[in-house]
């Protein structure tokens, strides 16, 4: 039988139980709401108090690469190197207590210092620094920037309190190659060239590290979370990177022997618009830019114009030939100075009589006099509208930043010396890359095809983007290309400098231009002091590509003459480097009279 005096117990038991399974059950809810559902947000509002931490995980810059994947920027690990000086302290205190036989500091850090570079005094000084300004400091840098090697030898030293945390760098395995085009990475970020313009396919994402740790410097299991880094995409370039040595040096070579300020070598495929090698002196080496002026850091070959001078006769040619039912063999009546309407006066750079110059005569003598002559054969309008449509004075779709264009007034602001001088490539300027690829188009049948440097962006996830470019457009018929063609191989041909430009086994076709240089303080033009350009396309029986040769100031030998030996060198290694056939026909030789 039940009675009062046993049923109380046994329901205060049961009472008890039921408030000890209630307040359980609390604790086992709140568990879960602190552990499970609101981890994440309890997490994160840790991360602020004093034992939280953030790790920058660091994605890899893009390579750039030559057509070939060769690397011309890549990137490379290097370690920032940290130590923790309380623990530093707490482990020479054991020393001496004789409970732990770790080498002291004293010793360490001597080999420390050995292995950075720095002084033992300059590494003491880091620990004994950061403890002057908080007794318990677990925090001080002991070296950025430690390469590979190095972060091995720390390691090797088996401490407790040296920490190294990767941190990537921008190298330049072939130092200078391509140094101007490509550009450089330093501390204030992209500098230059591709390096700036293509910063958005080559730059990396950070990610990030969020942890907390225990009071010993302990990380806490479960606290962590980190947001993956994104690695920068892979830009590869049209430049061929043997052939842009080469022609680095050449050009170096060049510079120097015609005591030149500096010198300037493109290439242009004719076929497709793509530079293979645009070599500068002087030039960039990115992995030490402190050593280079910081004029020369970026690429004139972009950033200058000139005026072209007699490189622009061709332009002229093909402007009468195409729109003003000239040939080759049509003629002019000129002497080495002409008198023109309205007091325009035109001079040869040499003395003469009056010759009856065929077309491709005035070509081969370079006479200023004779196309200005031809020039009369078309409006001023017209032959406005056919230099715009040679590209000049747009600019290119290089991509390189601050690319300069060329300027030529339009038509009807022409007086009547200028519209003579622009007959002959005066009273408006150009770049190499303007003038190449005109003459580009010449090459190619008188279609003109959009000149460009980059290849594509391949991302991280494999997606490759290519660039955006002009559509190809004919400037000229196919007949007058190939008659331009004839009178540029039959100006090498015969020029004084037939000899020097000549490749045996090969037809070669090119002009000249010497360009008065301005004078920017007084106004005018600089007495004796020019710009010289020499530019061809080879080979000539089927234009493959145009090389340009320009030189700044050359004082040994003042005309184009000075560029000659670096045309033919440089063209010549452009034949071997991509295999081009020698020529298997004759050329036609054209009269320079009437």
């Amino acid at each position: 039988m039940t009675t009062e005096s046993t049923r109380s117990p046994r329901r205060r038991t049961v009472v008890a139980l039921a408030v000890v399974l209630a307040v359980l059950s609390g604790f086992v809810v709140r568990l879960v709401d602190i552990q499970v559902v609101n981890a994440d947000d309890h997490i994160a509002d840790s991360m602020d108090i004093a034992f939280g931490a953030t790790q920058t995980l660091y994605g890899t810059r893009g390579d750039i690469v030559d057509e070939n994947g060769d690397v011309l920027a890549g990137s490379i690990l290097l370690y920032d190197c940290q130590l923790d000086p309380l623990l530093i302290t707490q482990i020479d205190e054991l020393i001496l207590a004789g409970e732990s036989d770790a080498d002291p500091w004293s010793k360490v850090s001597g080999e420390v210092a050995e292995i950075t570079g720095q002084t033992v005094e300059e590494v003491q000084a880091i620990v004994g620094d950061a403890l002057a300004e908080d007794s318990e400091s677990r925090f001080a840098y002991l070296a950025k920037g430690v390469t590979t090697a190095q972060y091995r030898a720390l390691a090797d030293l088996d401490t407790s309190y040296i920490a190294c945390l990767q941190h990537p760098a921008r190298a330049y395995p072939d130092g200078a190659v391509a140094g101007n085009i490509v550009g450089y990475v330093g501390a204030e970020g992209a500098q230059e060239g591709y390096e700036q313009s293509q910063n958005s396919c080559l730059a990396a994402t950070d990610g990030t590290r969020t942890f907390q740790k225990g009071k010993d410097g302990v990380v806490i299991p479960g606290t962590e979370r980190e947001t993956a880094a994104v690695d920068g995409g892979t830009l590869q370039l049209t430049i061929n990177r043997d052939l842009q040595w080469y022609l680095q040096q050449l050009i170096g070579e060049q510079v120097e022997d015609m005591g030149a300020q500096a010198g300037s070598v493109l290439v242009y495929e004719v076929a497709t618009g793509k530079v293979r090698a645009a070599a500068e002196y002087p030039t960039l080496d990115p992995n030490d830019v402190d050593a280079t002026d910081p004029d020369d850091r970026a690429s004139r070959l972009f950033r200058e114009s000139w005026e072209p001078g007699s490189t622009f006769k061709a332009l002229t040619a093909a402007t009468v030939i195409d729109a003003g039912g000239q040939t080759p063999l049509s003629t002019v009546v000129a002497s080495s100075e002409e008198f023109f309407a309205d007091g325009a006066r035109v001079r040869d750079a040499f003395q003469h009589p009056a010759y009856e110059y065929t077309l491709a005569g005035v070509l081969q003598d370079s006479s200023n006099a004779g196309i200005s002559k031809f020039s009369q054969k078309v409006s001023n309008q017209v032959r406005y509208d056919y230099f715009k449509k040679f590209g000049i004075g747009d600019g290119t779709d290089s991509g390189y930043p601050g690319e300069v264009t060329g300027l030529v007034w339009p038509a009807d602001e022409w007086g009547a010396q200028t519209a003579l001088n622009t007959s002959y490539g005066q009273g408006l300027t150009a770049t190499m890359p303007e003038l190449a690829r005109a003459y580009g188009a010449i090459a190619n049948d008188g279609v003109m095809m959009p000149l460009s440097l980059i290849e594509s962006c391949t991302l991280a996830d494999g997606t490759v983007v290519e660039p955006e470019l002009a559509e190809p457009t004919r400037v000229i018929k196919e007949s007058t290309a190939a008659d331009v063609q004839s009178m540029l191989e039959n100006v090498f041909l015969n020029a004084s400098y037939a000899k020097t430009v000549a490749i045996p086994g090969y037809r070669v076709a090119g002009k000249t231009g010497t360009a008065e240089k301005p004078d920017l303080v007084n106004g005018g033009y600089k007495a004796g002091v020019y710009y010289t350009t020499m530019i061809g396309f080879a080979p000539a029986d089927d234009p493959q590509y145009v090389v340009v040769v320009n030189l700044d100031e050359p004082t040994k030998v003042t005309s184009s003459a000075a560029n000659a030996t670096a045309f033919q060198r440089a063209m010549t290694q452009v034949l071997k480097t991509y295999r081009v056939m020698p020529a298997t026909s004759a050329p036609e030789l054209l009269p320079k009279f009437g």
